[in-house]
């Protein structure tokens, strides 16, 4: 085999000791010296160097309070969440509900569909065994419904945002059961709700 070159012999050198175990180390030390900077480089230094990241982003920087969150990054009614208030949580279930005529039944004359998004409220059905109409608690925000009674405690985040304002409850004492019916607010109810 003939070498082209000082260059070829060098690279070959180079590969014979990233290849052979089992040198001396007198070997190593004089071969470390023909060996160029290229040959002592493996598989990790291929590619771009890595990235520092020493850098702490501006939206990580705390201010000079002790809080680690803001107020308007909590979720609605997790001021209501109390871990050792032993009550349990009752049934409840969560109705959509829609009001549909004649002409959408028949000729379909709305445009409305069976879909979520064509719904006007929502019906939420809770069970509130051994329990008074007196003795409910009710708090309904925009995101949230808090029920409280001696006996059971119900957090519900809702499905969809709600007008807090508009809406009724009423207490079954034959079923112990309480209907909560809400007014959904949709931020197209001008299209969907003709």
């Amino acid at each position: 085999m003939e070498f082209h070159g000082v260059s070829s012999l060098q690279n070959l050198q180079a590969l014979s000791a990233l290849l052979s175990t089992h040198q001396d180390d007198e070997d190593d030390e004089k071969d470390s010296n023909n060996v160029s900077a290229c040959a002592r480089l493996g598989p990790g230094h291929i590619g771009p160097p890595p990235k520092t990241y020493n850098k702490v982003p501006n939206t990580y920087v705390k201010n000079n309070n002790k809080d680690i969150w803001k107020e308007e990054e909590l979720a609605e009614g997790s001021h209501y969440d109390d871990l050792t208030d032993p009550r349990p949580q009752p049934e409840y279930e969560i109705i959509l509900k829609q009001s549909v005529g004649t002409e959408d039944l028949f000729l379909g004359l709305s445009g409305k569909d069976p879909s979520s998004m064509c719904c006007e409220a929502m019906l939420v059905k809770i069970k509130l065994p051994h329990t008074k109409a007196t003795d409910v608690v009710l708090d309904v925000k925009e995101d949230f419904l808090d029920l409280r009674t001696p006996k059971h405690k119900l957090g519900l985040h809702l499905p969809h945002p709600i007008h807090s304002q508009e809406g009724k409850a009423q207490f079954f004492s034959e079923r112990e059961e309480l209907e909560v019916t809400l007014l959904m607010k949709r931020p197209l109810d001008c299209i969907n709700m003709q």
